[in-house]
């Protein structure tokens, strides 16, 4: 039982920042006290400002809703603004480095926006254009935090969906994660209709729905959502076996490449090498294996061997260089 006050208020307001409805059984459950304490904490909450909607019913619930202003002693009006247009523009275009943690902080900031604000988000949003890297597809910021918010709830979602073939289906799926590959988002999920994990590219994606009906997470069959979605694109044969030496040292190599590429094993000698499937398309692998500013050497692809070479002797040129 939790019997300092102040930290349990900040335990309760933690978890009611997760976009989701909470009984009253199991946040009296977590935090170890009794449900009237539960309402007593409830209405502190909102005596400091922050708006908490109940509900009734047999074990009635509690979530944070947009109010009329931004709770207190949180952000200020023109910081939750510059977040919020920061997060939107990361989350939207899967930069490298901006994952899930960040689409579900953007979730949860979303939740509680006054519309003044949300309307100045937007705006914004509409009237800049970000600079980012590579060439993955745009996607609404709209898309991934309702996204976002059904997996963290474990609240069933329903979308269209375009195959890659142009053929357009209906889904409703239990979502499990959101996974960036650092040009593209993708979600993974329990497809009902089908009764089998399956994969999403989310740009692909049309009207996701939180249909509010709640569901007990699967056990994923690789255990990790990435391992999963690695597996499946080389099942669909989108990938093909990357095989890297690099001329530094593993920490050196493992703090530049993406997670989603592995982890690079040591060879010994300040070299490295680096195995994994990957999706991408061999000409951006050769730049993004450029990018990470070291020595290194494709063994395999041939396709990406040849597209390495022609991308030097480019350069090169470009440089205006003899060669």
């Amino acid at each position: 039982m939790t019997t300092d006050t102040p930290a349990r208020l900040l335990t309760l307001l933690s978890l009611l920042q997760t976009p989701r409805e909470w009984p009253g059984g199991e946040l009296s459950d977590r935090l170890g006290v009794s449900r009237r304490t539960v309402r007593r904490d409830i209405d502190r909450l909102r005596e400091l400002g922050y708006p908490v909607q109940a509900t009734k019913g047999s074990d009635g619930g509690y979530r944070l809703v947009a109010g009329k202003a931004m709770p207190p002693l949180v952000l200020d009006d023109e910081e939750a603004v510059a977040i919020a247009v920061g997060l939107r523009a990361g989350a939207g275009h899967a930069v490298e480095g901006v994952d899930e943690a960040s689409v579900r902080a953007l979730a949860k900031l979303e939740q509680v926006l006054p519309s003044r604000l949300r309307h100045r988000v937007s705006t914004l949003q509409a009237a800049t254009t970000p600079l980012t890297s590579g060439d993955g597809a745009s996607i609404p910021t709209e898309t991934l935090t309702v996204m976002a918010s059904t997996v963290a709830g474990h609240e069933r979602l329903r979308f269209a969906y375009r195959a890659k073939d142009g053929a357009e289906s209906r889904r409703v799926v239990e979502p499990y994660r959101l996974v960036s590959t650092g040009r593209r988002w993708y979600l993974v999920a329990y497809d009902l209709d089908r009764g089998d994990w399956r994969t999403f590219r989310v740009d692909r994606v049309d009207d996701p729905f939180a249909t509010g009906a709640r569901f007990a997470p699967r056990e994923l069959p690789t255990g990790s959502a990435a391992e999963y979605l690695r597996q499946s694109m080389y099942r669909r044969q989108e990938t093909y076996e990357l095989v890297v030496t690099f001329e530094a040292d593993v920490s050196v190599v493992g703090a530049r490449v993406p997670g989603w590429m592995g982890v690079p094993e040591p060879l010994g000698a300040g070299r490295c090498r680096l195995r994994a499937p990957v999706g991408d398309s061999v000409e951006w692998m050769a730049v993004r294996l450029a990018m990470t500013g070291v020595e290194f050497r494709v063994q395999e692809p041939p396709e990406l061997v040849d597209t390495v070479r022609e991308l030097g002797t480019r350069l090169v040129r470009a440089a205006g260089e003899v060669a």
